[in-house]
């Protein structure tokens, strides 16, 4: 009821069981009676009987193909036959059609829910643990259903990891294009976890592929309150709709973007030139790199500007650490007399980090060793030519540009380029004036670095800012288009604005700054107080960059859950938990008061431990 109040269109029930199954009827009988009329799915995961009771009262049944009518993978390689291969699909044609008949007899919908972590061994030994494996799982139902002409079905292609999720659903279209099958298509990132991690997963996933006009319901799974869910939900809904009723800009063919398997284009990071008085290879990271906005009265208070850049302080003097910035935006320098200010950029210059202004500053009041912004206007004006020889050029590019104008770029050498397309335009794609501004570096082997800068409006809501991020520049770097980010927003918060920067990259797979958790939103099958135990863990293991954990409530869809966790803590039984390393259970059966604990030893026995930094610690570099 209360998911039903904010708003969301479909509610989604675990029924594990006859037990549960029975109780259906009561859910179902007691919210018609309050007058809430919101149709109702029942998940079901190894039950065909228990999916037959409920089909009787719920609206929708989502079956997953990977343990339906298979048992739990087990992770062994099978050997099959064509004959063996033909046995199986007969044992799942059984096994599954009297769900179809029911469905059609009842008008049920339901949702074919492929999921990355419970693909069956069958599938995994013929495909592999992949996106192929994923559709072919699916379609093997599709044609089931289609078989005993049943059409009221939907598609998920759901995995923990958006870049998975992304070519996942894109090849099961591609692969409906070629049938000339037009089903619709359930979005999901499962697993996404809590707070801003999960919604900018979420948002790399889900957007990712509204941007491409993909999608028709979707789904924003947290490790919060159900309800919670609606909200960052809606605000997805909104970006694709407005998505869709864009002009799309300047038409062109794509030649060389990936679809359907991950291959990073990775821009020519800055090398050393002879004449070089600083070292510019540390303004961009090899993995994503993060530029921020800066403005004077930041410089103003020069220790609290190098915190807040994540830059490690050792007797005043800044030093680049994992997660520090790695460039900075400077829109005004501060005048030659202002010593203060001057030294401290010198400083930052000094390590590496990079100081970028507009030609325009930096022809009135030079800062040594700036980086200098420029447009393609001021290009071919010539303007930068008044600069010293040896200075180095970051262009500011919209990517509508005439075919012309971007010829520019071939007589120019770029240390970078950064994408902005004004955050109000209204009539063309963020999302296609980039993949536009790709294809054409690509067709003429130009391998500048692409930073992705978004200039967002003032009193912007955060979860706007976060999923919006997410989705522009997400939906690149999951094709491997673009090597960092820059986020800009006048009135919030830096520190948000550069964590939200770092868990961008980290949520796209390129640069791991901090533990990666994988945490499933908590439903009927839970063992435990989910988000309690979420958060007891994150408290003491968040300082391990590299390290990724699985947080699951229950062992549902197998062990394949945790294929991207290095190590699982997953509900076992009531009070009682299992730790995984990988996909193998390692110890059954702690005691929940026991079980963090258990886990962090669990990480020091695989020596991927360093504690935590003491309070000493933290003050001597601050």
């Amino acid at each position: 009821m209360r998911i039903a109040d904010q708003g969301a269109d479909i509610v989604r029930i675990t029924v594990q069981g006859k037990k549960e199954a029975d109780a259906c009827f009561e859910i179902k009988n007691s919210l018609v009676q309050k007058n809430y009329n919101i149709p109702l799915v029942a998940d079901i995961h190894f039950a065909p009987p228990i999916a037959l009771r409920v089909s009787e009262c719920f609206d929708k049944i989502r079956v997953n193909p990977g343990n339906f009518a298979d048992r739990r993978a087990q992770f062994e390689t099978l050997e099959y036959t064509e004959d063996d291969y033909q046995k199986e699909l007969e044992h799942i044609e059984q096994v599954f059609t009297p769900l179809v008949e029911k469905c059609k007899k009842y008008g049920r919908a339901m949702r074919i829910g492929t999921n990355h972590g419970s693909l069956s061994d069958r599938i995994m030994s013929y495909y592999g643990d992949s996106p192929r494996g994923m559709v072919e799982s699916a379609f093997e139902y599709a044609r089931i259903c289609q078989k005993l002409d049943f059409h009221n079905f939907v598609f998920s292609m759901k995995a923990s990891n958006p870049v998975i999720m992304v070519q996942a659903y894109r090849l099961l279209v591609a692969e409906m294009n070629v049938l000339g099958w037009d089903y619709p298509l359930h979005l999901g990132v499962t697993e996404a976890g809590e707070g801003e991690d999960g919604r900018m997963k979420s948002a790399i996933g889900i957007g990712t592929l509204l941007m491409d006009g993909l999608g028709d319901t979707i789904r924003v799974s947290l490790t919060e309150a159900p309800e919670e869910e609606i909200d960052p939900c809606r605000r997805l809904a909104n970006l694709g709709m407005k998505a869709a009723e864009l002009q799309q800009g300047e038409p062109f063919e794509e030649k060389n973007r990936r679809y359907f398997d991950f291959q990073r284009r990775t821009g020519q990071l800055p090398v050393q030139k002879e004449g070089d008085e600083v070292d510019y290879r540390g303004v961009l990271h090899r993995d994503g790199s993060v530029l921020m906005s800066v403005s004077l009265d930041q410089l103003k208070a020069t220790d609290l500007l190098y915190k807040s850049l994540a830059a490690k302080l050792v007797i005043g003097m800044p030093f680049k650490d994992l997660a520090t910035v790695d460039s900075i935006l400077l829109r005004e320098l501060p005048p030659a007399d202002d010593k203060d200010g001057r030294l401290a950029l010198k400083r930052l210059i000094d390590v590496s980090m990079g100081v970028i202004t507009p030609l325009s500053e930096q022809l009135t009041k030079p800062l040594p060793y700036a980086m200098v912004l420029v447009t393609l206007k001021e290009l071919s004006s010539g303007a930068h030519k008044l600069l010293p020889e040896g200075t180095r050029l970051v262009v500011s590019v919209r990517g509508d540009e005439s075919q012309e104008e971007l010829e520019i770029l071939k007589g120019v050498d770029a240390t970078m380029i950064l994408h902005n397309l004004p955050y109000a335009e209204k009539k063309i794609s963020r999302v296609h004036a980039a993949r536009r501004l790709f294809e054409y570096l690509s067709e003429n082997s130009l391998d500048f670095p692409v930073i992705h800068h978004i200039e967002f409006p003032s009193k912007i809501h955060r979860d706007d800012l976060v999923i919006g991020a997410g989705t522009n520049a997400g939906s690149l770097l999951v094709d491997g288009l673009g090597d960092g980010i820059l986020l800009e927003a006048p009135d919030q918060d830096f520190e948000f604005l550069r964590n939200t920067s770092f868990n961008l990259l980290q949520g796209c797979r390129m640069r791991n700054t901090k533990t990666e958790y994988v945490s499933c939103p908590s439903c009927g099958r839970t063992l435990f107080d989910l988000q309690e135990i979420s958060a007891q863990i994150r408290e003491k293991t968040s300082h391990l960059p590299g390290v990724s954990i699985a947080i699951m409530g229950c062992i549902v869809n197998g062990p394949g859950e945790m294929a991207d966790a290095d190590f699982g803590y997953v509900g076992g039984a009531p009070g009682k938990i299992d730790l995984y390393v990988g996909k193998t259970v390692v110890k059954r059966g702690i005691a929940m008061e026991h079980a963090t604990d258990a886990l962090i030893q669990l990480i020091k026995d695989h020596d991927r431990w360093v504690d935590p930094p003491s309070e000493e610690e933290k003050l001597a570099v601050s």
